[in-house]
């Protein structure tokens, strides 16, 4: 049978890995699970709490706006004041999005359509590659570069890149997707790096969508830069806000998209078609969460940075040799020497059934993405100091 869509996706490699992780596990085996990005830290007191309590309520029960309740999208603004100084207007600036993955994909169908094109970097996060493909657009890579692999400036090897894949298009693209931290490569900018994509974007008739999912993830007091502090941004931007990862509330499906008021606008009369948005107890916990749970995210840094300390300093002591990165939840590591040959999926395959480690390999990221592994930081200290001994065993052509 022929399907629409869905038939020029790549295949989706993770689930080879996938199936040898519940394969072990089904032979009883303990595998350490670096895989999937699920954070596995709850989500604030508070917050469920208040979850609890709104859903009690029958009148919680009935069809919410699919823009999002105004005291949400309200609660949402002030945070990016106190976060970024950035002035946003819940009425006209800020749509609440059923997570930032929705967000994204039917923002695509909005400003892309058959014969568009878009920028995105590569290797990324999968729907960052596959959205504007469900729009019928076709996507014109931009390599992203491993920030630990050379002494250059990843934001001038970007700029090169992305200048380059301008240049060489034949159809000019529309729309620029990015997200920094980056997913997976942990590539970090600072504001400069937003102020000179704006300027590019302005100067190229171009419409930015940043997908801010590690706003609040930044290590050893770097601050992750919004888009949306750049002057002009809102002339040609949309920035991806979730709970997810700032409040562990990744089940929820809580994001936002804010920005651009007209595009703001054409999301909210798409979303209006598709959803009455996220069930109105959620939306109310999430105010909850957003204005009286406002260190929790700080709280969530400090186990992440404690976790990512841990397992670069065990993957250092094996002689996998790691940088530390400045932000996400993500550490993007090179195959070692001694194996790069097998490329990612099966090393990734190796680590699961020799060590009983299971990461993502990194050509489900994309072009470029081969020669790595990605680990999540979602074990404790605890099994990370297992894995490190585990995959210490099972590759014994490291050098220490």
């Amino acid at each position: 049978m022929e399907f629409r869509r869905i038939n020029g996706l790549p295949p989706y490699v993770f689930a080879a890995i996938n199936g040898l992780k519940a394969a072990a596990r089904a032979e009883g085996r303990d595998v350490v699970d670096f895989g999937f990005g699920n954070p596995d830290l709850p989500s604030p007191d508070i917050a469920v709490a208040k979850l609890a309590e709104a859903a009690q309520n029958p009148r919680n029960h009935r069809y919410s706006a699919s823009k999002g309740i105004p005291h949400l999208r309200l609660a949402m603004a002030k945070r990016y004041k106190m976060l970024f100084d950035v002035d946003l207007d819940p009425e006209t600036e800020v749509v609440t999005t059923i997570g930032a993955k929705e967000g994204l994909t039917h923002l695509m169908w909005v400003l892309l359509g058959p014969g568009d094109t878009a920028l995105v970097p590569s290797p990324s996060y999968p729907i960052h590659l596959a959205g504007p493909g469900f729009a019928g657009a076709t996507v014109i890579p931009i390599p992203m570069h491993d920030p630990a692999a050379s002494e250059e400036d990843p934001g001038d090897a970007f700029f090169a890149g992305l200048l380059e894949a301008w240049e060489k298009a034949a159809v000019k693209p529309r729309v620029l997707i990015c997200s920094f931290p980056h997913n997976p490569t942990s590539a970090c900018v600072d504001l400069p790096f937003m102020e000179r994509l704006v300027n590019f974007a302005l100067e190229h008739d171009l419409i930015i969508c940043h997908d801010f999912a590690y706003a609040d993830l930044g290590f050893d007091g770097y601050q992750p830069p919004s888009i949306m502090q750049v002057p002009r941004a809102k002339e040609c931007a949309v920035e991806l806000y979730t709970l997810t990862k700032s409040f562990s509330m990744a089940g929820w499906r809580v994001g936002f998209m804010v920005g651009n008021a007209e595009i703001v606008a054409a999301l909210t009369k798409l979303k209006s078609y598709l959803d009455y948005g996220t069930f109105q107890p959620i939306q109310i916990a999430s105010i909850v969460a957003m204005n009286e749970a406002t260190s929790y995210p700080d709280e969530l840094r400090t186990i992440y940075t404690s976790r990512r300390d841990t397992l670069i300093e065990g993957l250092q002591r094996i002689g996998w040799n790691v940088a530390p990165p400045k932000g996400s939840m993500f550490i993007w590591a090179p195959i070692p020497e001694p194996y790069k040959h097998m490329g990612s999926l099966a090393f990734s395959t190796k680590l699961v059934q020799e060590a009983d480690v299971a990461t993502s390999p990194g050509v489900g990221f994309g072009e470029g993405g081969d020669g790595h592994v990605r680990f999540a930081l979602i074990e404790n200290e605890l099994r990370t100091h297992q894995a490190i001994r585990q995959l210490k065993r099972a590759l014994p052509e490291l050098s220490n």
